[in-house]
């Protein structure tokens, strides 16, 4: 059996190489292949933030962390590693509903909370390097056997296969006609400075974010919807600078290297089902600000689906 998966981002490329492991022969197409997709500019860190529905999506999200952690300890080529971060609120709020499910969890004490902030806690979770795992994810996706095809699509019976899988993130727009998929401008800063902690502020009207590489240390960010403009915004940078400054009052501001801009797919809840049709074709886009975090969960259930359906 045949299957075409439509998108080369991190949800593609995961889903490509589930369905390679369950015995289908696989062909990606895609415009865009890495390092040019909006995946490759995610910071990325493991973490739930902006995506519904909430509960299909815990599922996604802790499916992805036990892959993400047995990757940290496996695969160093992968670029996967646990990292320690503070997430900083200024209300008190009741710890995720994930917390008693990854390995290190604590609330922070006064002492350590930047100004501004009244609550908190320190976490361990994967940071998935993008440059670093994008290539690693389509060298196993080849070592499986997968074909890679670069190229627009106008429409689904511009591809051949017994089935077909759509990770065409933004492309699903126009591609599946659907107007609820929208832009979620994200902006990154990159900085040659490496802090002890990563430092997270994960308010929507507050977003800021401190994560360390082994490259360097991704400075965010944005969520501004429905915002399709690429190029960098010197205001943003400046705002992004001070609320990273705010949590982390160490951040030298002279050593930023370079800035990076990428649009989420964002959409008021992520499209993962069975459309019927003469052959099947299962839909797993909108993923918004979740999309590394969810790829290995998603992956699952569109193998399962897949199952069921053929």
């Amino acid at each position: 059996m045949r299957c075409t998966v439509i998108g080369a981002g991190v949800c593609g490329l995961s889903c490509a190489v589930r369905l390679l492991e369950a015995g289908w022969a696989v062909e990606i197409v895609a415009e865009k292949f890495s390092p040019e997709t909006t995946s490759d500019r995610a910071a990325a860190v493991w973490y739930p933030f902006l995506v519904a529905p909430a509960d299909r999506a815990k599922v996604w999200a802790m499916a992805s962390y036990s892959v993400f952690s047995e990757l940290s300890a496996s695969e160093p080529e992968a670029g996967v590693i646990m990292r320690t971060g503070r997430e900083y609120l200024r209300e008190n709020m009741e710890s995720p509903d994930w917390h008693t499910a990854i390995t290190r969890f604590r609330l922070l004490g006064p002492g350590e909370l930047p100004d501004e902030y009244v609550h908190g806690w320190e976490f361990e979770v994967p940071v998935v390097e993008m440059p670093r795992y994008m290539a690693w994810l389509r060298a196993r996706c080849e070592s499986l056997g997968g074909t890679l095809t670069q190229r627009r699509l106008e429409s689904f019976d511009d591809v051949e296969g017994d089935a077909l899988v759509n990770c065409s993130g933004l492309g699903a727009r126009e591609l599946a006609g659907d107007d609820d998929l929208h832009p979620m401008r994200g902006q990154v800063l990159y900085l040659d400075q490496t802090p002890a902690v990563g430092h997270f502020d994960q308010q929507p009207e507050t977003l800021a974010y401190v994560i360390p590489r082994s490259d360097c240390t991704v400075l965010g960010g944005t969520a501004q919807i429905n915002d399709w403009n690429e190029s960098p915004s010197e205001d943003d940078s400046e705002l992004i600078l001070a609320k990273c400054t705010a949590m982390w009052p160490g951040l030298d501001t002279s050593r930023i290297t370079g800035v990076a801009v990428g649009l989420r797919p964002a959409r008021s809840a992520v499209r993962l089902e069975l459309e019927s049709g003469e052959r099947p074709l299962i839909h797993n886009y909108g993923h918004g600000g979740g999309g590394v975090t969810l790829s290995w969960g998603c992956a699952d259930e569109v193998v399962a689906l897949l199952s069921a359906a053929t």
